[in-house]
């Protein structure tokens, strides 16, 4: 709250590509006050939720009812609010024009608060319905989180790519090498997202997906993410600052690579159980024994 509260009072000045300065327009100043409001409320309602579950007597009317369940809510609404503004390079908060983190305070903790309130909110769902989503997940389907994870990481690729080629690309500000490799940002988050998203619609509706396309899909996403943190993190791409392109892209590349990893753990498993199932010669020679006596 007071890195926003100061961020938005001391602003950084961003500059266009003839070192002008860009004022800000009434859009980007709403953003800003939208994000300081946010950040307020999300403390004062965090405080007093704290102070009533340190209540014995108040917290008895508020613990696992369905007032806590939608305020946890109302939280995670507003820190993905945050998020979404704080990590936009247009607004100039935490992110810079060249897609950079220039206020670690906000960036970091924004994302850490959108993380604890998804967290409450699996909490909440637990006790007061008996609702383990965690568990729910890992026990559907072998590999669905993964799939999750990876299709959660895509749409972040995907969206920041796009959004870096409209500020950066559609007005010709970076060189055309930067604009390719942006183009291959936005090219793989949106396959990623459309592969992960069948994967996990077939492992929602049947708790199963076939295992070769599985792992095709697994083995082309990973080497395909190879490529695209290699060309789009690098020195000369739009993911070189550390920022969500940066940070996605290495968690997509990295649950791939965990996807394959289970994905051949499964058939080095089913193979070693079939070869464990196939009578030896030994076995077949002491049944024909057998049978001969």
């Amino acid at each position: 709250m007071g890195a926003t509260i100061e961020a938005n009072n001391n602003p950084k000045i961003q500059y266009d590509e003839y070192e002008q300065p860009i004022e800000r327009d009434a859009k980007t100043l709403s953003y800003e006050k939208y994000a300081v409001v946010c950040s307020i409320i999300t403390f004062v309602v965090t405080l007093i939720i704290v102070i009533i579950h340190l209540s014995g007597v108040l917290s008895m009317f508020f613990v696992g009812t369905k007032i806590e369940g939608f305020m946890c809510f109302i939280l995670a609404g507003l820190w993905a609010g945050i998020v979404a503004i704080v990590s936009n390079p247009r607004h100039g908060i935490a992110i810079d024009e060249l897609n950079g983190i220039t206020n670690g305070n906000i960036y970091y903790f924004s994302w850490a608060g959108f993380i604890c309130s998804i967290t409450l909110l699996v909490s909440y769902l637990r006790s007061a319905f008996s609702v383990d989503l965690a568990g729910e997940i890992k026990n559907r389907s072998a590999r669905l989180q993964y799939w999750s994870l990876y299709l959660a990481a895509s749409l972040v690729v995907m969206g920041s790519s796009a959004n870096i080629f409209d500020e950066d690309c559609s007005s010709g500000i970076q060189s055309k090498s930067y604009c390719r490799r942006t183009k291959f940002g936005i090219a793989m988050g949106a396959a990623g997202t459309v592969m992960s998203l069948v994967i996990v619609a077939m492992k929602i509706a049947t708790a199963k997906a076939p295992f070769l396309i599985e792992a095709l899909f697994a083995f082309l996403l990973m080497v395909c993410g190879g490529f695209e943190v290699a060309f789009v993190t690098s020195h000369q791409g739009p993911g070189a600052p550390l920022g969500n392109l940066y940070y996605f892209s290495w968690i997509a590349f990295l649950s791939t690579f965990m996807l394959f990893a289970s994905c051949l753990e499964d058939y080095n498993a089913a193979k070693a159980m079939n070869t464990g199932n196939e009578p030896t010669d030994s076995e077949i020679q002491v049944e024909d024994l057998d049978d001969t006596i």
